[in-house]
């Protein structure tokens, strides 16, 4: 199922973390290169997410999936930047920018992750879920520190709130038929599923 979005995404993370350890550090820089790493990794995993949960339902066939991912997924990034234009939280740092609440790097993260466990469940959404929190934590611990705690709880919450309005449990068919043959004999199955 998500041999093909595991070999992007794996891609991606290779590349562009290859890309953020060939940095160049200012002698001068009060930051260490694993926090431009860890920021890095956060920018591709914040688009990677999502692309692999839609890319899943293209992969699957799933066009009901595709239709609930693109409502939550445009719901979620909507709400968000609604949210900063409302509410006009000051970035850390006296940055003078007032768009901090809610992280719109973890609310796309978390959109894609959660649409993954719901749709196709725990055996994958688990990664995903990693993978969003390494996004939320790039966007506190990374060199420029860009949100608190409380922009990035924000962010899952809207994330994760969107796919939950959206998105139901993936179920490839309910009625299963077969049929056998051996020798003189017959049978024909019908099995529907509740």
């Amino acid at each position: 199922m998500v041999n093909k979005t595991t070999i992007l995404l794996i891609s991606l993370l290779f590349i562009f973390t290859n890309k953020a350890l060939s940095q160049t550090i200012e002698p001068n820089s009060t930051h260490e290169k694993w926090e431009f790493v860890l920021e890095d990794t956060g920018d591709v995993l914040q688009i990677a997410i999502p692309v692999a949960a839609g890319l899943t339902t293209l992969f699957k066939e799933d066009w009901d999936g595709t239709k609930q991912f693109v409502f939550s997924y445009a719901t979620s990034l909507v709400v968000t930047h609604s949210l900063k234009k409302i509410i006009r939280k000051e970035r850390p740092e006296d940055r003078n920018l007032y768009d901090a609440f809610p992280s719109g790097h973890t609310t796309s993260a978390f959109s894609g992750a959660s649409f993954i466990q719901r749709r196709y469940g725990w055996k994958y959404g688990k990664w995903a879920y990693l993978g969003a929190a390494l996004v939320g934590v790039s966007r506190m611990e990374g060199p420029d520190g860009w949100h608190d705690i409380w922009d990035v709880l924000a962010g899952a919450v809207v994330g994760i709130g969107s796919t939950y309005i959206f998105t139901t449990p993936y179920e490839k068919s309910k009625v299963d038929v077969g049929f056998s043959s051996n020798g003189d004999t017959h049978v024909f199955t019908l099995i529907y599923k509740f």
